[in-house]
């Protein structure tokens, strides 16, 4: 397995300054250098001292890195890609963060043609952004998808997988037109359903005189959290792999119909066996350890 010693994670924020903490807690030996576009980030990221240096400009930020990470929205990776291009060495390896993996890979391939790229997606996160909004444990026992293009060297490969099993995470090697299908089911298609929920019920709201966000209740709550989440990173999300979500898309607004035409018609029997199957699939999330089973979903009061 190839060495990692010095990581530069380029964008400072929930994910970026989430994989420093876990570096600087689980790898103590391993060097982190972060850069930000923004300054303002970059001044707070130095604050809060997640980082061993945080670079100005992003040549310099990944000047001796083994593994550089770009933790930026899909739609800037080429543009970070780019930024960063005249002070790669030749032999690092260039990873990412986003929920899109064909297009990622696409676009950075272009940007870094005579560098090995090997995109990644570690499937963890909150509604939170910002680099005060990170957090050590965000990746434990969560998993990170790995979809290395089919010439990708076998030690570059495990040295990525084994940076993230590291930090916590279980790995998986998948091919990127696949993982897209699957994260459109499991997370993109869920926020863009959580947006539009929400956005109906603000304009709702003055209808009902504010009776929508007095009286929300626990379903309504949920969404209102998956729509709280980064709306520039979404709408890029959304942008970068809108193939496998307008067909994932479609396949929701066929179901949606047959429910609508059963409450119609008042099979009960249609609803009671829909509800049950969807049941297990919640049964089975938590047998597999990726949620709580605690009432309320592990909440205080």
């Amino acid at each position: 397995m190839m060495a990692i010693g010095h990581v530069t994670i380029v964008g400072l924020g929930l994910i970026g300054s989430s994989v420093a903490r876990a570096v600087k807690a689980r790898l103590p030996g391993v060097a982190v250098t972060g850069h930000d576009a923004s300054a303002d980030v970059r001044a707070e990221a130095r604050a809060l001292g997640f980082c061993d240096h945080v670079a100005d400009q992003p040549a310099d930020a990944v000047a001796d890195a083994d593994l550089v990470i770009l933790a930026v929205p899909v739609g800037r990776m080429a543009n970070a890609a780019a930024a960063i291009a005249p002070g790669l060495r030749a032999d690092a390896i260039i990873s990412d963060v986003g929920s899109s993996k064909s297009g990622v890979a696409d676009a950075l391939g272009r940007a870094l043609p005579d560098h090995l790229v090997i995109p990644a997606h570690p499937v963890a996160g909150t509604e939170n952004s910002g680099p005060a909004a990170g957090f050590a444990t965000l990746f434990e026992g969560r998993w990170c998808i790995i979809t290395p293009p089919t010439d990708a060297p076998e030690d570059a490969v495990a040295a990525v997988a084994g940076f993230w099993q590291a930090l916590g995470a279980k790995v998986d090697l998948m091919e990127a037109a696949h993982h897209d299908m699957v994260l459109a089911v499991t997370s993109h298609l869920p926020h863009l359903i959580a947006y539009t929920i929400v956005g109906t019920a603000s304009e709702l709201e003055e209808v009902t005189e504010s009776e929508v966000i007095k009286y929300s209740a626990g379903g309504f709550r949920d969404f209102t959290r998956i729509a709280a989440s980064d709306p520039v990173m979404w709408r890029d999300v959304f942008l970068a792999n809108k193939d496998a979500v307008l067909a994932t898309l479609q396949r929701f607004n066929e179901d949606l119909t047959s429910l609508q035409q059963a409450i119609r018609r008042g099979d009960g029997d249609k609803l009671e066996d829909w509800f049950t199957r969807t049941r297990a699939i919640r049964r089975s999330i938590i047998e597999q350890g990726q949620d709580d089973a605690a009432p309320d979903f592990g909440r205080k009061h």
